[in-house]
């Protein structure tokens, strides 16, 4: 995902608790990130079953 959108995401998670669905492009796996983190540019997810993971952003893009 682009820088722009990876912070919208970051924001609409962060700041307004919005549910923004992503897919992991290596696995296939979709969850919804809780957090960010700006300085390794990761989002820290819960997956659908449960498990938590942590993507880069470089790895993930939106679920539309």
């Amino acid at each position: 995902m682009k820088r722009s959108e990876y912070e919208r995401v970051c924001y609409m998670t962060e700041q307004r608790d919005d549910k923004v669905a992503l897919r992991n492009l290596k696995s296939g796996k979709v969850g919804y990130p809780f957090g960010c983190t700006m300085a390794g540019e990761t989002v820290q997810i819960k997956l659908e079953d449960g498990g938590l993971d942590s993507w880069s952003r470089d790895e993930c893009v939106e679920e539309k």
